[in-house]
């Protein structure tokens, strides 16, 4: 495969500068690296926007620094400018657990061209303890919600968002749920290792 197994990383960020450092890195220390790295920033200061400017990036990395109406609006931003064939919303903070997670997501796709979409365990905090969840979607439980799935744990065709639309902004918290009901019917696995590193306290919002 062409470096970059046509994956598009999204970020979004706002007034996070050294979570989405910590992001910054773990993408950039990825064997296979994105096709594009695009950083959403709807901050209301500019230290991201100076701190991207005055420090070198990779070729792969983009950003947009402006206002937006809320998580779902700046999903849409990134996917509207995404043109890999795979798009992965990691929010600044969260990080990739090893260096090999886009070579193993790569590597997946390459294997079935049918496949529309993928997701892995991924490691989150709870009361102070670092915890393993996860396990595979099943459509006949999306009553539960999103409690073994996560959007930055999911790997998904940038053609889904074609024939399924984009994110809902009329919703603050629950658009990636909704974008989940969407696409159900659609082919997809599991990957039984935690490929996410969720940021303690979620602070992208």
């Amino acid at each position: 495969m062409s470096p970059a197994a046509t994956i598009s990383v999204i970020s979004i960020c706002f007034n996070n500068l050294a979570e989405l450092i910590a992001t910054m890195e773990s993408v950039d220390k990825q064997t296979l690296l994105p096709f594009e790295h695009i950083i959403i920033d709807g901050s209301t200061n500019t230290a991201i926007s100076d701190y991207l400017t005055v420090n070198t990036q990779p070729g792969y990395r983009k950003w947009i620094c402006e206002n937006d109406k809320g998580i779902a609006d700046a999903f849409n931003k990134g996917v509207k400018l995404a043109t890999g064939r795979v798009l992965n919303m990691l929010n600044s903070g969260d990080r990739y657990i090893n260096e090999v997670v886009l070579q193993t997501v790569d590597e997946k796709f390459e294997q079935d061209p049918d496949l529309a979409w993928l997701h892995g365990k991924f490691l989150i905090q709870r009361g102070g303890l670092w915890v393993t969840i996860g396990k595979p979607f099943n459509p006949g439980l999306l009553y539960r919600g999103m409690r073994s799935l996560s959007h930055q744990s999911m790997f998904l065709k940038s053609s889904l968002h074609d024939k399924f639309g984009l994110y809902d902004v009329t919703l603050r918290n629950a658009m990636d749920y909704d974008f989940v009901c969407r696409i159900a019917g659609e082919k997809f696995i599991f990957i039984q290792q935690p490929l996410i590193v969720f940021a303690p306290g979620g602070t992208t919002d």
